[in-house]
């Protein structure tokens, strides 16, 4: 009994003329940069996505997710849109499904030809 409380004595002692604000410091900053590298930069891009959904507008040429490509025929207040794929070809998607990245890459040559 008297080794096991020398050794929890021995332990706290030997946590250095700081004690355990060390510790603590180190768990605030471990923090910060989980913040400032995972939660902010990941927030900024949902802000982003959502802008660009409220942007769409009937003429967008847009890719989804499943990589399908086609024209906003209708934008619906239910939050999807009427794609056309094809002359004549017309689908229901919701809007959560158009990807940012791919129908940026696909507008940027239109964009670079108007200038």
């Amino acid at each position: 009994m008297d080794y096991t409380i020398t050794l929890l004595q021995a332990k706290a002692q030997s946590s250095g003329p700081f004690g355990n604000s060390t510790t603590l410091v180190f768990l605030g900053l471990m923090i910060v940069v989980f913040w400032l590298f995972f939660i902010r930069p990941q927030a900024k891009r949902a802000k982003n996505q959502k802008k660009f959904i409220e942007d769409l507008q009937k003429g967008s040429k847009i890719v989804t997710i499943a990589g399908i490509h086609g024209t906003i025929n209708k934008v619906n207040e239910d939050g999807t849109l009427s794609i056309e794929i094809s002359p004549g070809s017309y689908i229901k998607i919701e809007k959560s499904a158009i990807s940012m990245d791919w129908t940026a890459a696909l507008n940027k040559p239109a964009a670079a030809e108007k200038k």
